[in-house]
């Protein structure tokens, strides 16, 4: 019976074998072609050959930054937590213009004191015999032109010329599925180059915060970020800047500040020093299916308008509320994220075409957008560490103005020095200072800037008292130490 069974077995191997290589009428398989001769590159090669080429011409113009400053402590998870402690912190950038400008992120070089900027060759291949791994390099101190909190981007500068450089493109074209590269400095590693897909396009992981971003699966851990998403053309996709980990390492789910973004941003900041925010005086949200069903709607998405400021551009050019916005300057806007993400990067200076439908028919509007005043998040973000640390406090503060007192509701006061960051286990425990403190005066004479409190503070020895009077919390009072 045993023997049968493997008779049977034989037999329907063979009929199948004999079945998979017959056409499917039946007739003689066709002579198989011959395998493609050795020296012939195939696809694989091919596609490797591609990449290789891609990676090369881009990785020269991606660099090493080192960061010595402050920054929040890295184990607080207090967004608003303002005490600041010494750091390194290592990171990539792009060279986007041949005369020195780099584009990295903002929180690479946040809180700098001194940025360094790594510019080496690399080894692209091993070849017996012929290979050198011992690249020479140039290091480069960099100053900083400009930062943008808000999508986390900066511009840093070298003072070298005739560098090769990554271009911005204009238009910005990238495809869901698409293979990339993402080349940064992980752990220190400069010119470590991954490999994946664009995962997403146009991703918002933030519901409360309208960045969006190209989603990839290239692989990016710590000291990529600032180092450039390029696609098969070498064109740039986007900056890396963060990663969602578990574990703090690549999971597959890296995210990139896309091109236009970065475009705008950095001619901007290469301009001006930073990127001004803007107000059209009207408040959009989000069309739900609900929203759309109650208000009898034409359409159950996109975006539409609430409320309109009186006497602002909104108004003044005509939009009202219920209009739901069509285009933006020539772009559909088919949802908030897109209608903050157009708003953001228009050209400061110009008026905004906008297209509207108002009661089922379209509506076109001219609005002249206006410099708003910017929210702070975190004092800390205003300061310089090179100018606004005083070191016998361990504190660093800096001027009131206009921008302080939007940042300090109910404030009272109208001159004075504003505390915007502590050093960590520094003179500042003693001193009893907290941040959103507004020094009034020292030993009873008034204080108007930092220099001033500079200038006092030099005139005290070891030993001698102090009084500061403080504004805290809309509450005067008085800090009292003695100098160490």
């Amino acid at each position: 019976m045993e023997r049968q069974m493997k008779a049977i077995t034989v037999l329907r191997l063979a009929l199948f074998c004999v079945a998979v290589s017959l056409p499917a009428d039946g007739q003689k398989p066709a002579k198989q072609a011959s395998t493609p001769p050795m020296d012939r590159p195939g696809i694989l090669q091919e596609y490797d050959e591609a990449i290789d080429d891609v990676a090369e011409r881009a990785m020269h113009s991606v660099v090493e930054i080192e960061v010595t400053g402050f920054g929040k402590p890295e184990s607080s998870d207090d967004e608003d937590q303002q005490t600041l402690q010494r750091q390194r912190v290592i990171g990539s950038g792009v060279i986007v213009d041949p005369d020195g400008y780099i584009v990295t992120n903002n929180h690479v070089v946040a809180g700098a004191l001194r940025i360094r900027v790594i510019v080496a060759p690399t080894t692209v291949e091993l070849v017996t015999g012929h290979t050198q791994l011992a690249n020479s390099q140039r290091v480069y101190e960099a100053k900083l032109i400009g930062t943008n909190r808000y999508a986390d981007l900066a511009v840093i500068k070298i003072d070298a010329h005739d560098l090769p450089i990554i271009a911005l493109p204009e238009p910005f074209h990238v495809r869901l599925g698409e293979t990339v590269i993402a080349i940064g400095s992980p752990q220190g590693l400069d010119h470590t180059i991954t490999k994946g897909i664009v995962s997403a396009v146009g991703r918002q992981p933030e519901l409360d915060r309208p960045m969006v971003y190209v989603q990839t699966d290239a692989p990016i851990n710590p000291g990529n970020s600032g180092g450039p998403l390029v696609d098969r053309d070498g064109n740039l996709i986007g900056i890396n800047t963060f990663i969602y980990s578990s574990g703090g390492g690549s999971e597959g789910l890296g995210f990139a500040i896309p091109e236009p973004v970065v475009r705008f941003v950095y001619y901007e900041l290469k301009a001006r020093g930073f990127v001004p925010s803007v107000s059209i005086g009207a408040h959009a949200q989000s069309i739900t299916p609900d929203l759309a069903a109650g208000l009898k709607l034409p359409q159950d998405h996109g975006v539409i308008f609430s409320d309109i400021d009186k006497a602002g551009p909104a108004a003044d050019a005509g939009l009202r509320s219920g209009d739901i916005v069509e285009l933006m300057d020539g772009v559909p806007i088919d949802s908030f994220p897109k209608y903050t993400a157009y708003l953001y990067i228009h050209k400061r200076g110009t008026q905004l075409r906008m297209e509207v439908l108002r009661g089922g028919k379209p509506v076109t509007l001219f609005i002249t957008a206006i410099n708003s005043l910017p929210t702070v998040d975190s004092l800390s973000d205003l300061t310089n560490p090179r100018k606004d640390l005083i070191p016998s406090l361990g504190v660093f503060v800096v001027d009131l103005s206009d921008l302080i007192t939007a940042a300090l509701p109910g404030l009272r006061s109208k001159h004075g020095v504003v505390v915007a960051g502590v050093l960590e286990g520094e003179p500042a425990t003693l001193t009893n200072l907290e941040v959103g403190d507004v020094v009034r005066s020292i030993n009873g004479k008034r204080l108007s800037t930092a220099d001033e409190l500079r200038q006092q503070l030099a005139n005290f020895k070891t030993g001698d008292s102090v009084a500061f009077e403080v504004e805290r919390q809309s509450v005067l009072q008085y800090v009292a130490f003695e100098i160490e």
